[in-house]
């Protein structure tokens, strides 16, 4: 059933927010309520949000989590920083392909705010201020203009939840439908895994060349496609395979009816796997 994923800076007073949420609806409804958060997973979160590798696990780990809870029955609330556009439109792919409601929590507060409340948690539950300060710099706020942003709900850090426009947009309205890129097909014909192959390997190896003559911040062109590879970092061949071979089986799940437009999609999958 529905998804509601909470969004702010560190320190913004998403885990209350989640808790009331998580009260409210298992008072009100006979469904149960999941959270899932970082502090499942045991992670100590100034090592990971100081190294970009260990962030990309954690958000992994959470959505997978997330996937796993997500069903007919139960409401999902997924109490994270939730900072990254890209990582909201993949999970707003995720509850399309489900087929359920999903709205985003915003809980609005200043840096200066968020610093404050940092510094009043126990010193082990505290983020490093470099940490949060990097953090603050880096958060994309949502736009309720982005349909993965939609229903959106701001939260001032005094004000009442508004438990029944939430529990609105979370029952009262259909659920977004899925379309081809997230709708699970069955394996297209031979000629479009044959293409697949073809087509990613040519943009690995465009990528491998022109990086021996380019510097980070270039701009990659490569075969077939109209968008180019936006790198601000060396990468190598063994990460750009990694890559690769989760693109591959992730559209042999969900094959385009156009091959022509495998490139790009490969070239939208490494900008944001990259990033």
């Amino acid at each position: 059933m529905p998804l509601i994923v909470m969004c702010g800076y560190p320190c913004s007073g998403k885990t209350r927010r989640a808790k009331e949420l998580k009260v409210h609806f298992e008072q009100t409804t006979e469904r149960k309520v999941h959270v899932v958060a970082e502090s499942l997973l045991t992670v100590e979160k100034n090592a990971v949000y100081a190294d970009s590798q260990k962030e990309k696990q954690v958000r992994a780990a959470l959505k997978a989590e997330v996937e796993r809870k997500v069903n007919k029955d139960d409401i999902v609330i997924l109490d994270s920083l939730n900072y990254i556009k890209g990582y909201r439109y993949e999970l707003f792919c995720l509850i399309k392909h489900v087929q359920t409601p999903h709205c985003l929590v915003y809980c609005l507060t200043s840096d200066e705010v968020s610093s404050a409340w940092n510094t009043n948690r126990d010193a082990k539950e505290q983020y490093t201020q470099d940490i949060l300060n990097a953090l603050v710099l880096r958060f994309e706020a949502p736009d309720s203009r982005n349909r993965w942003d939609n229903p959106l709900f701001n939260i001032l850090q005094d004000s009442t939840l508004p438990f029944e426009a939430i529990s609105d947009a979370l029952f009262k309205r259909k659920a977004p439908p899925p379309n081809q890129s997230t709708q699970s097909q069955p394996l297209s014909s031979a000629n479009f895994l044959y293409e697949l192959d073809k087509v990613t390997q040519d943009v690995l190896m465009a990528i491998f060349n022109a990086q021996k003559t380019s510097v980070p911040g270039d701009r990659i062109c490569v075969p077939g496609a109209t968008e180019k590879i936006e790198l601000n970092r060396n990468v190598n061949m063994a990460e750009l395979r990694k890559f690769r071979r989760q693109f591959i089986t992730y559209s042999k799940m969900h094959p385009t009816e156009s091959t022509g437009q495998i490139s790009n999609m490969f070239v939208q999958y490494l900008n944001r796997s990259l990033h």
